[in-house]
């Protein structure tokens, strides 16, 4: 069960092709240039079609780079914003991460804990990957995390449950927002407002005890809360469901 819990922009009409989003990095998206976008797109095109990579050599054909040399730099590139993972030694040697070979559909690590940082996360080690509706999947780059029995009680969600954490700017956000952030106090998840005296985070625990921000750039935010997962079977068994 997927639960939304805030609105997202609709993407039905992306292309086909379209891809989770850059690699968002701890000061900002790190976005792919025009060739390295291009390269990507046609390597997952290619991988659907064919059930396995281009190679290195079929790549520069396609578009007009003589030099193997500078095919390789382009993935290496992919591969530094966390787009791939190579084998140097094989020709076709490469896994592209993230990206689900059904066109609908996208992959989204689960992490037991949040990661320790946009930064860092592609490099941490997911328990598992859902593969969801991009339309519930929303902006690219998102991932599911697991949540106590306390960090969103207010809205339902129970321990256990994989909250969904999508990349977001800080200007982009809207008051009111419920953001994944780290502020010192130890809880993850807040209500973000701005007022006169800075940034107003609301934790979203039991009792709201809230943090007040002066500088922005001072605040660690990890994304935007917009839905959660839930597996119903796991408590199945504690439900009585004899008739009385």
């Amino acid at each position: 069960m997927l639960s939304s819990l805030a609105r997202s922009e609709p993407t039905s009409q992306r292309d086909a092709t379209a891809l989770p989003g850059p690699h968002v990095s701890e000061g900002g998206v790190e976005p792919l240039t025009e060739i390295e976008r291009k390269i990507l797109d046609f390597m997952v095109q290619y991988l659907r079609t064919n059930t396995y990579q281009p190679s290195i050599r079929e790549i520069g054909e396609r578009f007009g780079i003589k030099s193997t040399k500078t095919v390789s730099e382009h993935l290496q590139a992919l591969a530094e914003k966390g787009w791939l993972e190579r084998d140097p030694s094989r020709s076709r040697g490469v896994k592209i991460l993230g990206v689900d070979l059904n066109a609908q559909t996208v992959s989204v690590p689960c992490f037991r804990e949040m990661p320790t940082d946009r930064a860092g996360f592609r490099g941490e080690k997911p328990e598992f990957h859902l593969c969801i509706d991009r339309r519930l999947a929303g902006e690219g780059g998102g991932f599911f995390v697991r949540a106590d029995s306390r960090d969103l009680a207010v809205l339902g969600v129970a321990e256990g449950d994989f909250v969904l954490v999508e990349p977001a700017a800080f200007e982009d956000l809207e008051d009111g927002t419920i953001v994944a952030a780290r502020v010192g106090t130890g809880a993850w998840f807040h209500r973000l407002t701005r007022n006169g005296g800075g940034i107003r985070l609301e934790s979203m625990r039991p009792g709201g005890e809230v943090t007040v921000v002066q500088d922005p750039s001072h605040l660690q935010i990890m994304g935007r809360v917009t839905a959660f997962y839930r597996r119903i079977d796991e408590s199945a068994g504690a439900l009585n469901l004899t008739q009385h």
